[in-house]
């Protein structure tokens, strides 16, 4: 068995282990609103709940060269966004949101991808996506050293509403095999979900 020293590893090393290993890692399609009212969105794998009671969930975002990226600096300024699960449906327009543009631009531009409005925050949701959550901030934690120091910026969100499409739900679950969620692998790779199995936990 192979063993390495964080350490020791660079951070592109460290980055290729983790997500090689940490697989499938769901996607979080997030738009977000600067306070000049300037849309953006972008996908984000380091991506999870944390709890159901209250309903968070905990985004992480990679800093560029230190600078906050667009979504951070948005969620620091307004305290919303709106979370989207990504599905084969729009997997492939969401991907096109994740090229580096400049700052200000607006990512849906280059998708068919539409906005509609959302009922508690002023961040709007993408109307495409079969599950959204509206969100408020609950935490801005910033990592990987002093804050001026950091490298990348957890961000957990509190949800203040769902949006689940009607196909989706059903006696009130969600039908994974409807939604056919997406996740992301190493590199340019992705899956779908693919075969499931059950097992019960022991009493």
């Amino acid at each position: 068995m192979h063993r390495f020293e964080p350490n020791e590893c660079t951070e592109r090393e460290n980055y290729k282990l983790l997500t090689g290993s940490i697989i499938p890692r769901p996607i979080a399609f997030i738009t977000s609103q600067s306070g000049e009212g300037l849309i953006n969105a972008a996908p984000f794998s380091y991506f999870n709940i944390i709890t159901a009671d209250p309903p968070m969930v905990s985004i992480s975002i990679q800093r560029q060269q230190g600078q906050y990226k667009d979504t951070t600096r948005n969620i620091l300024t307004s305290n919303e966004f709106v979370v989207h699960i990504v599905d084969e449906s729009i997997v492939q327009e969401v991907n096109q949101t994740s090229a580096t543009l400049y700052h200000g631009d607006n990512e849906l531009q280059r998708t068919n991808l539409t906005t509609t409005e959302s009922h508690h925050i002023q961040v709007p949701g993408v109307k495409e996506a079969k599950v959204r959550f509206e969100c408020r901030l609950e935490k801005h934690i910033p990592l990987g050293g002093e804050e001026e120091r950091s490298s990348t910026d957890l961000i957990i969100g509190k949800i203040v509403c769902y949006h689940i499409a009607n196909e989706v739900y059903s006696d009130g679950k969600i039908d994974s095999n409807i939604l056919q969620p997406v996740s992301r692998l190493a590199g340019a790779n992705y899956s779908s979900l693919g075969s499931t199995f059950a097992i019960e936990r022991p009493k």
